[in-house]
């Protein structure tokens, strides 16, 4: 088994879950046992990131950009996950994703994010994206994902309608020759 961590997949166009239609996600785990990922290009309307915290009761010292909180997946919605450059680190709760890559999903981070021990960059997800044992295998021998490398835009990045087809570029492939169903030669 290859492990995928660290690996972005893209959503083919039939995927056929439209939870997962056009969706590029960021896997944090994979194992034999499971697959934990965070998808990265999809907003939740209305949600932006300093907002969140205010509900959260976390006071922000610094002046936070308006990006979006993004919906990792359909999965423990009201969890909360943070994507980051390796500059933060909370022992016993960060996870090195890549290289320089890391997830952390504890209050702690929230409050990093809101002063000035911020990670240089971060993304935050509500809920996640999870496959039992032999599950995403299946699906990827089905063609239902591509496999590519992360990308700091695609990690971070703000043009979250964008990146399915950032993906797919950075893949060399153009989306207008994708077609919904597969075919037989």
């Amino acid at each position: 088994m290859q492990d995928l961590t660290g690996k972005l997949l893209v959503a083919m166009p039939g995927i056929g879950d439209p939870r997962f239609s056009r969706s590029v996600i960021l896997i944090c785990a994979h194992s034999d046992d499971y697959t934990m990922g965070l998808v990265l290009n999809k907003p939740i309307d209305d949600l932006t990131l300093p907002e969140l915290l205010t509900q959260l009761g976390i006071e922000q010292n610094i002046q936070l950009p308006d990006s979006y909180v993004l919906k990792g997946g359909p999965v423990g919605t009201d969890r909360g996950f943070v994507v980051h450059s390796t500059d933060y680190y909370s022992d016993g709760a960060t996870v090195e994703v890549a290289d320089s890559l890391s997830m952390t999903a504890t209050r702690d981070v929230l409050r990093a994010l809101a002063s000035e021990g911020a990670p240089l960059q971060a993304t935050m997800t509500l809920g996640y994206s999870g496959w039992g044992p032999g599950q995403l295998e299946h699906e990827l021998s089905e063609h239902a994902w591509l496999v590519a490398d992360p990308h700091d835009e695609i990690v971070f990045g703000a043009a979250h309608s964008k990146k399915w087809e950032l993906t797919l570029g950075i893949l060399g492939i153009d989306p207008a020759h994708l077609h919904q169903t597969g075919g037989n030669a």
